[in-house]
Parts: structure tokens; sequence; C-alpha cells
């Protein structure tokens, strides 16, 4: 069992995954833990995307480097459970491949759960980069999740990277397929009564490609925010 897994999900992430993960090895080479990477490519049956193919070779002659290259059968969520079932870490850490989130904050979220007083440790996006439009969507969802599930506080939902303990995943159970997965970790967070902080990032601009998150996406998690509400 390592010490630390990283899942790190590279859906249509291309070439754009190589710098990303080169300096995602290299910090944690220097630090001495005794980790994995968890490369999560998914894709659908007649996607011509490289990515999968980018991964595999990644991999090669790695040790430390694990893939998930399966046939989608879900989106966000679906890719992130098979990211986190793959792993095998007393600690397990999920980040974006994108390069959006610092790849630094990874070490430091660990850092703190590692010294045992939190069940989960996650980050928000004080400074954010990434345009008007998706800064509103996501005012938009914290404010309506801390409306339907008062008291955890969260300042980000869906901000990552986020790590939990085994355990605390063991008992998750998580379901959600698409792009509710990161508020139904916070939920179950609150249901659990797990202890949890947040740290500070900066959250950089994509230029590499547009933002998967559709109007169709925004709808969907209002949807299913209500719908968890009263299914839990």
């Amino acid at each position: 069992m390592p010490e630390l897994s990283i899942v790190v999900l590279c859906y249509h992430s291309g070439k754009t995954i190589l710098p990303f993960f080169n300096e995602l090895e290299e910090l944690l080479d220097n630090t001495g833990i005794d980790y994995e990477i968890v490369l999560v490519a998914n894709d659908f049956a007649h996607s011509k995307d490289e990515t999968m193919e980018i991964v595999r070779k990644l991999a090669e002659g790695r040790r430390r480097v694990k893939t998930v290259t399966k046939i989608k059968k879900g989106m966000m969520g679906w890719d992130m459970i098979q990211g986190l079932n793959a792993s095998a870490g007393k600690y397990i850490c999920v980040i974006d491949g994108d390069g959006q989130f610092p790849i630094r904050s990874v070490l430091e979220v660990y850092q703190i759960i590692r010294n045992g007083k939190f069940d989960l440790v996650k980050t928000y996006r004080e400074q954010r980069h990434d345009g008007f439009y998706r800064a509103l969507i996501s005012g938009i969802y914290n404010f309506l999740f801390n409306m339907l599930y008062p008291g955890l506080h969260s300042k980000d939902i869906n901000s990552k990277p986020k790590v939990i303990t085994r355990e605390v995943y063991e008992q998750m159970n998580l379901q959600s397929t698409d792009w509710f997965i990161d508020a139904e970790i916070m939920i179950l967070a609150r249901k659990l009564k797990l202890t949890f902080t947040e740290i500070p990032i900066t959250f950089a601009a994509n230029d590499s490609r547009k933002s998967f998150v559709k109007v169709v996406a925004i709808l969907e998690f209002i949807k299913n925010l209500i719908v968890y509400k009263f299914k839990k």
C-alpha cells in the first residue's frame, strides 16, 4: 500500500497532460513520499482523441504509474470513481489534469491530512482566472449548496485537489456518474460528520480547450442538488 495515491482526471487532455505529469512526478520524487499516480483517461468508443494512448505510454516503465483507460459509461463522476477504485494508497487525492489547479497544492493538502486532524482536506479558489462565466456558475453552485445543506460551510464545493483517507472513501460509496460527484463528496462529508478544512489557491485559465461545463450540465447539477436533498 503506497502512502499517497494521486488520481489525475485526464479526459481529452491530449498532449497537455505531459507537462502536468512531469511537474507532478518531479514534485513527488523530491519529497520521498511513497506514492502512486493513477492517470484516468476513459473515453467513448468511437472517439479519436489521443489521450488514452498518451497516458499508456507515460506509464511504460514507471512502476508508480497506473492507467485507467476504459470505454466510458458516464461522465466526470464515473471517471473519478474508476480512478478512486483503482487507487491503493492510505490517502487518496484527486485533481484535474488540465493544469488549472496548482500542482503543488497536491502536496499541501496531503501534508495537512497526514497530521491526523482532518478526514478530508481540499482547496477553494480564492483567485480565479477562468472568466466571469465560470466564476458566476461556481457562485450559484455554492450558494444553492449551502442553502440546501446548511452547516458544512464549504467555500467552494467543486474545487480540487481533494484528499481523503482510505477509510473515509470506503464509507462514502459514491454513486454520482456526472458533474455532481464533488457535491456528493461534500454532502457525504456532512452526513458522516467528517472533519475537514480548505486552503486557498489561485485557479488558472485554460487556454488549451473550452470548458466541458455546459448549460445542460448546470441544469443537471441543480436538479441533482434538489433530488439528492430529499433522497438522503
